[in-house]
């Protein structure tokens, strides 16, 4: 099943599960592979930010890959391919797409700044993987560097048929969403799915803004999901009231260097991961953060009694 402009819903990034000594940790591969469509997921990404790519070898990302793959049982994985060069990028294409891959994802590369260069960095690219490959175009500039304006992504959409979903995580960018969505309206952009990232931080305005769903990665997918479908149901004061419960704890995990540590002890405490452990380098995570994660946990277990948790 590949991706193309309809993708709607809840697609999770995952992290690379590891244990303490640093080697991938298969047997939580496999229960967090389960995890995401057991909570409702449409797909997931794997091989992003959140999943450490860079401190994976390609035969490492190859062999997660294909776990995944073979686990979710056709269902939608995407996998991230962003790399210094494109040889290296159309090598892992190509690979996960004859895995079964659903589409993959792409960032810019670092350096860019012109439009004009943006541009044709995403033609190359495409040159590179083939334009049969559906691929989700990452605008994250807080972790690339690279600013895309609305106008570039119209021309990157316009110039590039097998770009099927712009993640949106330009932050401020709830007037990108609207600006895009016009293009469409009025027949200057092709229609696109547009999915959000920047773990959830502005979900409840950017489905007010009329965005398709999250491609990010919140430890509570599945509150991500209830709030897909509140949206969908009309229900904006619920939608924003189940966000509003769930905000001291997005707050928390959004901070830059700690944010993946804190998002993988959430998934300890869920029972998804055996370890929190991150490949060197890695930031600290102290027992005061540790404490602070496990009384929000508390507080939210308060407000929501369908979540699950376990001991610290």
């Amino acid at each position: 099943m590949k991706i193309d402009h309809t993708a709607s819903g809840v697609y999770s990034i995952a992290p690379t599960p590891f244990l303490d000594d640093g080697s991938i940790d298969w047997k939580s591969v496999d229960r967090m592979t389960d995890y995401y469509f057991e909570m409702g997921c449409n797909g997931f990404t794997i091989l992003g930010v959140l999943g450490e790519a860079p401190k994976l070898d390609a035969e490492e990302a190859l062999a997660l890959a294909s776990r995944v793959i073979s686990r979710a049982k056709d269902k939608p994985i995407i996998v991230g391919v962003s790399a210094p060069g494109f040889a290296a990028m159309r090598s892992l294409s190509r690979k996960v797409m004859d895995l079964g891959a659903a589409g993959v994802m792409i960032a810019p590369g670092a350096g860019l700044k012109t439009d004009d260069q943006i541009s044709a960095y995403f033609r190359n690219a495409m040159d590179a993987i083939g334009s049969d490959i559906p691929w989700v175009l990452q605008d994250y500039p807080q972790s690339t560097g690279v600013t895309m304006s609305n106008n570039v992504v119209k021309r990157v959409v316009m110039e590039n048929p097998s770009l099927a979903v712009l993640k949106h995580e330009d932050w401020p960018g709830l007037d990108k969403i609207t600006t895009l969505r016009g293009w469409e309206k009025d027949g200057s952009m092709r229609k696109i799915s547009i999915l959000i990232g920047n773990n959830g931080l502005f979900f409840d305005f950017e489905l007010d803004r009329g965005v398709n769903g999250a491609n990010t990665g919140y430890a509570f997918p599945d509150m991500l999901v209830e709030m897909v479908r509140l949206a969908k149901a009309g229900k904006r004061d619920e939608q924003h009231d189940l966000f509003d419960a769930h905000l001291p704890l997005i707050r928390y995990d959004q901070q830059p260097g700690v944010g993946l540590a804190v998002r993988k002890y959430m998934l300890v405490r869920r029972g998804i991961l055996s370890s929190p452990a991150m490949r060197k380098p890695a930031p600290a995570f102290s027992k005061e953060s540790r404490s602070e994660v496990d009384y929000l946990l508390t507080r939210l277990a308060r407000r929501d009694p369908n979540i699950k948790l376990q001991a610290a």
